[in-house]
């Protein structure tokens, strides 16, 4: 079974590469983006069955590290 997990900066945290991104994209003649937001994308092959099981552990790798809980949030997709 698939896993996919979305990372990111939470709402209000300052996000420097997102910053740089966006003022390269400037640079680069793309005028019209305000804003950035950098995350990640982890993808996991599990061996679980079961997709609640399955995104139950995920969610709980989320917890302990694949995520910054303080900084970051995370959303997780089974299938």
């Amino acid at each position: 079974m698939k896993a996919t997990v979305h990372v990111m900066l939470k709402t209000g945290v300052l996000d420097p590469q997102g910053e740089a991104v966006k003022t390269a994209l400037g640079a680069l003649g793309f005028d019209g983006v305000d804003a950035v937001r950098q995350g990640k994308v982890i993808e996991l092959d599990l061996a679980e069955t079961d997709a609640a099981t399955a995104e139950t552990t995920v969610t709980e790798m989320c917890e302990k590290l694949l995520a910054n809980t303080v900084i970051e949030s995370y959303s997780v997709q089974i299938g």
